[in-house]
């Protein structure tokens, strides 16, 4: 059976920093991170490639970070220098992406997601 488990959301003031984990049972070439905030589309965030590459979206480079533990089946997203505008719903996903590692549609198998709330 496939999961994807997030946890690690919450509420957090505008600067602070949060880690957002993904236990998973199924995995393919990619794990991404997304999100949603009221109103707007899903959108990604961050993804990383089996191999370690990573892709980051243009509104997050440089404050979030994704990573994996093989091990532990787990994907990270430790986000830093949270703005209001980060305030979403987060998904973790899993895909064999053909071509752009942070589009919605390459992805096949998502959590249920993880509230993350950043307070001005």
């Amino acid at each position: 059976q496939v999961r994807l488990v997030e946890s690690g959301g919450g509420s957090v003031q505008a600067g602070g920093s949060l880690t957002l984990s993904c236990a998973y049972t199924y995995s393919n070439n990619y794990m991404g991170w997304f999100r949603q905030a009221p109103g707007k589309e899903r959108e990604g965030v961050a993804a990383r490639h089996t191999g370690g590459t990573t892709y980051y979206a243009d509104s997050v480079k440089g404050r979030f970070t994704i990573s994996r533990d093989n091990a532990k089946r787990t994907v990270y997203l430790q986000m830093n220098s949270l703005k209001p505008e980060d305030t979403a719903m987060y998904y973790c996903a899993a895909g064999r992406v053909n071509f752009s590692p942070l589009a919605v549609a390459e992805y096949n198998f998502w959590g249920q997601g993880t509230q993350v709330t950043v307070s001005s």
